[in-house]
C-alpha cells in the first residue's frame, strides 16, 4: 500500500520526535507537581521548564503563561467582562469578535449573547478597520468598554490580520484586546509585545506537540483573568486541577523545537505553498485561491475548483491516499459551509468547492508532487463521473 501523504496541519500537527521524548520520560516518572517530595519538585520542574519554552516562543514573560487543555478553554478563559490589567481591575461591556473567529471565540467565553457583535471582514479576510472604529467610538461615547477579540491567522484561508494596528485602536479607547495566536504560532514570526495585545491563546497541538495541552499568555504576570475552574490553586490559581504533566512537556519541546526551526520553515513552507498552487492553477486553470492577494502565513491554501463539491474531493483525496480538509470541517466530522468564506462573501456555489491544504514541519517536496498527481487524477475522475478506488 502507497504510504499516505498528510497534508492537515492545521487542524492537527504531527508528534514532532522531541516532544514524543519528553512525553515519554514524564510517563516513566511518577509523582504531582503540587507535592513538596522529590517526585513532585521533579514534576514540577518539567512543567516550569515547558513555560519558560512557550513563552520564549512568542517572547513572552513565563510567568505570564497558564497551561490549559488546549486552546478552546484558553479562549473561554479569556473572554471574561472581569479582568486585572496589569495589576488594575477593570470591566468590559460588550465583546466585539471578527465574522472569520474560531466557534470557540464565537461562543463568546463569559459575555452573554446579547453582548457580543460582530465586525466585519472584506473579500480577502481582512477585518473592515473602519467598521472596528465606528463600533469602538460608539460604545465609548455610550460610557462602554470593549473587550476585541481577533484571530492573528484564520485557519481556513490563512490570511494574516494586522493585529498591531487592531490592538492600538483597541487601547486608544481603553478596551482589551485577546488575538488566537493557534494557527500563527511557530509557522509565522509573531512577538507577544510587537502583537501589543492584553492576550493570546495557543494550543500544543497545531505546532506539533499533543493534543490536550493548551496556553492562555498575559502581556505580563500582573494581568489575569477570573478562574473557570477552581480548586487546589494550581497555575497561579488561574487553573485548577492537576497538571498533565506529559501533555505539558511535549507542548514545551514542540515550542522549543519550533522556534528553532521558524526561520528555515518560513521560507521553506511558503516554496512548497507556492509550488503546490501555481500546479493546482496548472491543472485547473479557473481555480479559484482565496485570499491570495493577502499576507498569509505560509503554509496555508484554501481553494476552490468549480463544480467540485468539497465533501466529495475530500474523500476522493483521502481514498488516494491524501489527507486534506474542506474549507470547514463540523465537530460531527461533516463538511459544512465555511463560515469564512461566507464572511467574506464568496458565492455560495463556490463556497461549497472550497478545499484547504495545510503543510507543516513535517511536509516535504515529495508531499506536493504527490499531492499535484492525484489531484490531476481525482479532477478527472470527478469531471468525467468515474468512481475512485482506495490506494
Amino acid at each position: 500500500m502507497t504510504e499516505r501523504v498528510y497534508l492537515d496541519h492545521n487542524a492537527t500537527s504531527p508528534l514532532r520526535t522531541v516532544a514524543r521524548e519528553a512525553m515519554a520520560a514524564v510517563l516513566a516518572e511518577t509523582g504531582n507537581a503540587s507535592s513538596v517530595h522529590r517526585e513532585g519538585q521533579i514534576a514540577h520542574a518539567r512543567i516550569e521548564r515547558a513555560r519558560a519554552q512557550v513563552a520564549a516562543l512568542v517572547g513572552a514573560d513565563a510567568n505570564a503563561v497558564t497551561f490549559t487543555s488546549g486552546a478552546t478553554e484558553a479562549v473561554a478563559l479569556a473572554l471574561s467582562p472581569e479582568i486585572e490589567l496589569s495589576g488594575h481591575p477593570m470591566r468590559c461591556d460588550v465583546l466585539l469578535i471578527s465574522d472569520i473567529e474560531h466557534p470557540a471565540v464565537r461562543a463568546g467565553g463569559r459575555f452573554p449573547a446579547d453582548r457580543i457583535e460582530i465586525v466585519p471582514v472584506d473579500r480577502t479576510g481582512l477585518v473592515d478597520l473602519d467598521a472596528l472604529d465606528a463600533m469602538l467610538r460608539r460604545h465609548c461615547n455610550s460610557g462602554r468598554r470593549a473587550f476585541v477579540s481577533v484571530m492573528a491567522a484564520n485557519n481556513e484561508t490563512g490570511v494574516l490580520q494586522p493585529v498591531g494596528e487592531i490592538a492600538a485602536r483597541v487601547h486608544a479607547v481603553e478596551g482589551i484586546f485577546h488575538t488566537d495566536a493557534v494557527q500563527i504560532a511557530g509557522r509565522y514570526p509573531f512577538d507577544l509585545a510587537a502583537s501589543n495585545a492584553d492576550l493570546i491563546s495557543l494550543s500544543s497541538h497545531k505546532l506539533g506537540g499533543p493534543q490536550g495541552a493548551g496556553a492562555l499568555i498575559a502581556r505580563n504576570s500582573e494581568t489575569r483573568v477570573p478562574p473557570l475552574l477552581r480548586g487546589g490553586g494550581q497555575e497561579h490559581g488561574t487553573r485548577a486541577g492537576t497538571e498533565n504533566v506529559a501533555a505539558i512537556a511535549g507542548f514545551g519541546a514542540a515550542a522549543e523545537n519550533a522556534a528553532l526551526m521558524l526561520a528555515e520553515e518560513v521560507g521553506r513552507l511558503a516554496g512548497l505553498r507556492d509550488q503546490l498552487e501555481k500546479g493546482v492553477q496548472a491543472a485547473v486553470p479557473d481555480t479559484m485561491i482565496f485570499s491570495d492577494a493577502a499576507l498569509r502565513v505560509p503554509n496555508t491554501t484554501c481553494f476552490a475548483m468549480r463544480g467540485m463539491a468539497a465533501e466529495t474531493t475530500v474523500i476522493a483525496f483521502d481514498l488516494e491516499g491524501v489527507a486534506v480538509s474542506a474549507g470547514a470541517a463540523c465537530s460531527s466530522g461533516k463538511v459544512g459551509l465555511s463560515p469564512t468564506l461566507a464572511a467574506m462573501k464568496i458565492e455560495t456555489e463556490i463556497s461549497r468547492s472550497a478545499v484547504r491544504v495545510s503543510l507543516g514541519w513535517s511536509s516535504t517536496e515529495t508531499d506536493v508532487v504527490r499531492f499535484l498527481e492525484v489531484l490531476a487524477r481525482v479532477y478527472t475522475h470527478l469531471t468525467s463521473g468515474n468512481r475512485i478506488k482506495a490506494a
